[in-house]
């Protein structure tokens, strides 16, 4: 992949350490149109599932977010989920979902 834009960087690095610091299966962050930026972790409770970047949304919509500009996502998985893009869809039909692995490196993007 080409290097990335600095703060396409900064929100891939948010959802790493997300992911780290909880231990889940997947890290997740978004920029808002504004430049706020709004990361989460997955979410696996006996009431509550929401993959990490479904999290990530949900904080920025209940921080007011007008829409979104990119997602990343760090996760083991081959892909990004359905259900994860089509929560950025909702507010922002043409943002790139960065998916990366562990180390950061992203290795692929979702348009």
């Amino acid at each position: 992949m080409a290097e990335l834009d600095p703060e396409d960087a900064k929100i891939v690095t948010l959802a790493r350490s997300s992911r780290a610091r909880t231990g889940a299966a997947e890290g997740a962050a978004v920029r808002d149109t504004d430049g706020r930026t709004y990361a989460a972790a997955s979410v696996d409770l006996p009431s509550l599932k929401l993959t990490a970047l479904q999290a990530a949304v949900a904080a920025a919509v209940s921080s007011g977010a007008p829409g979104l500009e990119a997602a990343a996502v760090v996760t083991a998985a081959d892909a990004v989920d359905a259900a994860s893009v089509a929560a950025v869809r909702d507010l922002a039909p043409q943002a790139p979902v960065l998916r990366a692995d562990a180390s950061g490196a992203v290795v692929d993007v979702v348009r």
